[in-house]
């Protein structure tokens, strides 16, 4: 792997942080194994929606079946 500085003159720490950065990326990518689902996305979670109380049925209960109270 090859690094190049195009643009600017970094200093020693610079180019170590960003280094540590690439390699970090790397080693997070490489331990992942191939076929390993994907985190879900807590929008997608469906405890997040049955976690809120039910609307009760009665005379305006059309209203509240879709607007969180």
């Amino acid at each position: 792997m090859t690094i190049k500085v195009v643009r600017g003159n970094p200093t020693p720490e610079e180019l170590a942080a960003a280094l540590a950065v690439v390699r970090a990326r790397a080693a997070a990518a490489a331990a992942t194994p191939p076929g390993a689902p994907a985190p879900r996305d807590s929008w997608s979670d469906p405890s997040r929606i049955a976690a809120r109380r039910l609307p009760q049925p009665g005379p305006s209960s059309w209203g509240r079946t879709y607007w969180p109270g």
